[in-house]
């Protein structure tokens, strides 16, 4: 038997990403249109390797937007099981700061409920309305552009 059939197998990758989502006084969500595919999505990105969780994300929403927030809680976790990214997503509000666009996004826009389902697809929208519900954190997977049939929402 040759020394590399002793070997496990590698383990497979996982990358950890985190959002926001952003609810000013009026109840308006923050969304940002992004520059590489044109989606519709709440502000956030990979976390690195040397920062917190919360530093990450403040990080990421004040790159794409301009904005200074607060972290309030964890709303959900998703996994898209077709890439093994570990989505992290945090309710915030808004702290400082003014909207800026930068080389990530190319609009950004405070949208209702309503338009973030019309403008977001449904795996970006959940993640919004499962913030914006009160009560327990949500635990999802998803294809990356679908749920799965068992966390279709109701």
């Amino acid at each position: 038997m040759s020394h590399d059939a002793c070997r496990p197998a590698p383990m497979p990758l996982h990358s950890v990403s985190v959002a926001g989502v952003v609810v000013r006084e009026d109840g308006r969500v923050l969304a940002i249109r992004r520059a590489d595919n044109g989606t519709w999505e709440p502000p956030g990105g990979v976390l690195e390797l040397t920062e917190t969780i919360e530093d990450g994300l403040r990080r990421e929403i004040h790159e794409e937007t301009g904005l200074k927030v607060g972290v309030d809680r964890l709303t959900g976790v998703y996994k898209n099981m077709t890439r093994g990214i570990v989505a992290l997503v945090f309710r915030c509000h808004p702290e400082d700061g003014a909207e800026q666009l930068s080389s990530e996004s190319t609009a950004i826009a405070w949208l209702t409920p309503d338009e973030v389902t019309d403008r977001m697809a449904e795996v970006y929208a959940v993640r919004v309305l499962d913030a914006l519900r009160p009560g327990l954190t949500r635990i999802r997977s998803h294809d990356g552009r679908h749920l799965t049939a068992s966390e279709r929402l109701a």
